[in-house]
This record gives structure tokens, sequence and C-alpha cells, in this order.
């Protein structure tokens, strides 16, 4: 597995990360995340990202890496909270989101603490900042980070404040290649890809029942590409390439609820980037449907 520097932080990273999203929602057992985490931390994984947001992720995970905490590169999110159905954007309240984290991921301290999706009009208020700033004093996460798309993710980029920027890039939404990463390039921001497999919605022969799925499903009706044709492992393996190929983007996070997947897609990313070819056919299918609405999706 390669490893990048994430930006100015210096931290390094596997370009392939583990995102804790899906073993909170979907209420996996402990002894399964404990086999997924061991797994892939044996095939090189050292970046796991979660939130609290995510239900249970954080307290799942805490107990898999206190072991072996010092080699991994931890990072979570907060704002947003319990399942997203509430947020809390005050100074007081990230505060105390933060300090709940390091007790439900059992540790002293994170490399990385992202605001979670917050909107422009949250960040010109500034508590969030305040917020960061004493958290990175009382030693809470070593760096700041902004999880975000489109807009919003243009203005936190702008403030010069956060070390990374997590956003969504894939062949499904494409965005940021030209809004986001050069500006987070110029301030030498370590990149994050999220969603790096628009959630593999090409799987469904029907609009699926999730709602979160419906964008990028449409959008995969309308884009077509060739390679989707062939079987769903080759497929999700050229897509996820395509997500890592831009050389800004130090890691990607996946997250599975399969022991074994983690690694299945790892030994796609160790195949290397695409050729200029195959990955000049996706921008230009993208070029040619992509409406000025396809917006990054959060």
């Amino acid at each position: 597995m390669e490893y990048r520097e994430l930006g100015k932080t210096g931290l390094k990273v596997s370009r392939l990360g583990f995102g804790g999203a899906e073993i909170g929602f979907f209420d996996i057992d402990q002894a399964e995340v404990e086999q997924i985490i061991r797994g892939a931390v044996e095939s090189g994984l050292n970046f796991v990202d979660t939130a609290a947001a995510y239900w249970r992720s954080e307290e799942l995970l805490g107990k898999c890496l206190k072991e072996i905490r010092k080699e991994i590169v931890l990072a979570t999110k907060c704002g947003a909270v319990d399942g997203f159905t509430r947020s809390d954007w005050s100074k007081d309240g990230i505060l105390d989101t933060i300090r709940t984290s390091l007790v439900r991921l059992d540790t002293d301290y994170l490399d990385i603490v992202q605001l979670h999706s917050c909107g422009s009009e949250v960040l010109e208020r500034g508590e969030v900042f305040e917020a960061l700033i004493v958290a990175k004093e009382k030693g809470y996460t070593r760096f700041a980070g902004y999880s975000g798309d489109s807009g919003d993710a243009v203005a936190a980029i702008e403030t010069g404040f956060f070390d990374t920027l997590q956003t969504s890039f894939s062949i499904a939404d494409q965005e940021p290649l030209e809004l986001t990463f050069p500006l987070a390039k110029e301030r030498e921001m370590g990149i994050i890809a999220k969603r790096p497999i628009a959630n593999a919605v090409w799987r469904n022969t029907e609009l699926p029942e999730d709602s979160y799925h419906h964008e990028y499903w449409n959008r995969i009706q309308k884009l077509r590409y060739g390679f989707l044709e062939s079987p769903l492992e080759e497929s999700v393996a050229h897509a996820l390439r395509f997500t890592l190929t831009p050389d800004e983007i130090s890691t990607a996070i996946v997250g599975s609820t399969k022991p074994g997947r983690w690694q299945q897609n790892a030994s796609s990313v160790n195949e290397g980037p695409l050729s200029d070819g195959d990955f000049e056919e996706i921008r230009e299918r993208w070029a040619e449907c992509g409406g000025e609405d396809w917006k990054g999706q959060v």
C-alpha cells in the first residue's frame, strides 16, 4: 500500500482509508468490526475516518483501535450529531462533541477534527473557529479539517484556517476537480476523497429505495460509461482508480460492513492510477453529459 503526506500536516496516510459511516448506520456487531479493521490494518490501512453523527461508529472503532492507536491516523467530525438528526455549531456544542468523541474512541487525542458539512453562514459566525482553536490548545486534536462540498467548501478553503479538506469526488461527482482542488492545493491542504465509488449505484437496475443514492443513480443513467458494463468488481476497481488518479488527492475513504472488502478495494488501488486515455475518457463523458446543476453531493 502506498502512503502519501496529507498536505501541510505532514501526516502520512494510506492511499485507501476506511470510512466509518456504514458500520454505524447498519448496526454491525463489535466482532465483525474488529475482523474488518484487523484485516485492513494488516493489509496496510492506517487512516480511519468517522464522525459523531454515525451512531455507534466511534464506539465500535475505539475498541478496535485502542491497542494500535499510535499506528493509526484517526479523524472524526463534529457539528452534526445523532445520526444527522440535529446539529450544534456553537462553541460549547463543538467542544462537548469533541470531548464525547474522545471518550467513545477511547483515545487521548485525535489527529484531525473536521466540521461536518456546515454551511458558509456557520463559518461566518465564527464560533466554530473559536472551538477548534481551543481544541488544539487543549490537545484534543492535532489538526482541523472541513468536510463538505461545492460553494460551502470554497468558503471553508478561503478562510485559510483548515489543514484538510474532505469532499466528494468520483465518476459521478467531478465538480471538485476544477472548483476546489486547485484552491486547496494552493493552501497546501490535504485532500480526502469521500464517496469515491459513488456508492456503486450502478449495481442497481432500478432507482434505489434510499434517497441518499438517487442523485448518483440518476447521473449514472445519463453518463453510461462503457466500463460499467464490466462485472461489478472490475467496474468498482476502475471507478476507484479514477478517483485516486488526480495527484492532489492524498487518500480516499471507503466504508464496508464485510470482512475482506477493504483488502479487495486496496488491491485495485495498488494497480495505480488510470492511464491518461482512460481518465480523459471519463472526463470527456462528464463534460458531454454533466449539467450545471450537478453540484458536489454532501
